[in-house]
């Protein structure tokens, strides 16, 4: 183990907790158990009703490094702003409380900023769906779209080395030096959900980064978490909307076509297939919203995105207003076991979906809105 980590760097770790009676003493083990044992952290009682603050207020009875604050509820955002003004240190940290930290985190983490010298570090993930809620017993997975966006690893760079970093969008696992963090004046938005996009493309942007391709964090995605509840709700979606117009704003603000193009096609997008699943059964307001920012954000551009070929073809019907259609197509999706039929042109030689006349009349829509790319045949 390097000298500096027996003395160390100080890092502090802010820890929103609401309604998480469950998962928190979990949660606080992983971080005692961290092999970088120079950290500070505070727990922002939320206003939570369960017993999350006396389990809280347990832990730092027992342990002098944490503290907590307890504040009526006022969402993710302005947990994570409190906490950040509370907590010293050399670098800052934002975990989860229902979440774990892999034991050699800050290590890893820390240790490549003090080689560096870059602004932030971020590591991968591993994720666990939680499907009854029960505590961590595996098995985990490493997504393969975040291995993608962390390997090969990458020191001090900037945005324009790779601009798809700007798809991991979450908070918790990075470390942010703590003099850039305020010299940049970085909070993150209240009063919104999806709060975590905006300010870490704001990072990406106007900072030095390192990332890590080593997990560094276990994502838990359980029933009735943020994640798993943006379904059919209109206050929801029209949050996601409004992030997504944040970290849009900034990415033009940073005004690299090249960056541009690479977030508003590939990140910007990345997520909406989710979106595409659920119209099935939603209402019309929701459908208006859920039109009304494609439209905004892309007009008909979805079909050169980088979604899977069905999920062009959905966000193209969406700007054509055509629900029944996107409906059929979803619902046929479902019953699929693999990747949708495809054919060819027999004068061309040209790959294009293949979708029963029974879900949708392919004369109705342009070739461009069926093509298959290469790399998808």
């Amino acid at each position: 183990m390097r000298r500096w980590l027996s003395r160390g760097p100080l890092i502090g770790v802010v820890i929103p907790a609401y309604g998480v009676e469950r998962y928190l003493d979990e949660c606080l083990r992983s971080l005692v158990a961290q092999r970088h044992k120079r950290w500070e952290a505070v727990i922002v009682d939320d206003g939570s009703t369960d017993r999350s603050g006396e389990i809280a207020d347990a832990w730092a009875k027992r342990d002098h490094r944490i503290s907590v604050v307890h504040q009526a509820n006022a969402g993710l955002g302005a947990a994570r702003n409190a906490g950040a003004a509370h907590v010293r240190g050399d670098y800052l940290a934002f975990f989860d409380s229902d979440d774990l930290l892999q034991p050699g985190a800050f290590e890893m983490l820390a240790g490549s900023l003090e080689e560096s010298g870059s602004d932030f570090a971020t590591g991968s993930i591993l994720q666990w769906i939680s499907k009854d809620n029960s505590d961590f017993d595996g098995p985990f997975h490493e997504p393969p779209w975040m291995k993608r966006l962390h390997y090969p690893p990458l020191r001090t760079a900037r945005i324009q080395d790779r601009p798809e970093i700007l798809g991991d969008v979450f908070a918790w696992n990075k470390l942010f030096r703590r003099s850039w963090w305020d010299a940049q004046g970085l909070i993150w938005p209240e009063g919104v959900r999806y709060e975590d996009q905006p300010t870490t493309t704001r990072a990406f942007l106007d900072g030095t980064f390192d990332v890590l391709s080593e997990t560094t964090y276990v994502w838990r995605i359980r029933e009735g978490s943020i994640t798993q509840t943006r379904a059919s709700s209109v206050p929801d979606l029209a949050d996601r909307w409004e992030t997504k117009r944040m970290a849009l704003a900034s990415v033009r603000a940073h005004g690299d076509a090249a960056v541009e193009q690479v977030f508003v096609d590939r990140v910007l997008a990345g997520d909406l297939w989710r979106y595409f699943l659920l119209v099935p059964g939603c209402t019309p307001e929701w459908w208006r919203l859920l039109r009304s920012g494609v439209l905004e954000l892309w007009g008909t551009r979805l079909v050169e995105s980088g979604l899977p070929p069905v999920h062009r073809l959905a966000g193209w019907l969406v700007a054509e207003d055509r629900r029944a259609d996107v409906t059929a197509l979803m619902e046929w999706v479902a019953t699929l076991d693999g990747p949708a039929p495809r054919a060819q042109d027999v004068a061309t030689g040209a790959w294009r979906l293949a979708i029963p006349p029974s879900v949708l009349d392919e004369t109705t829509v342009p070739a461009e809105a069926l093509a298959l790319r290469d790399h998808e045949v």
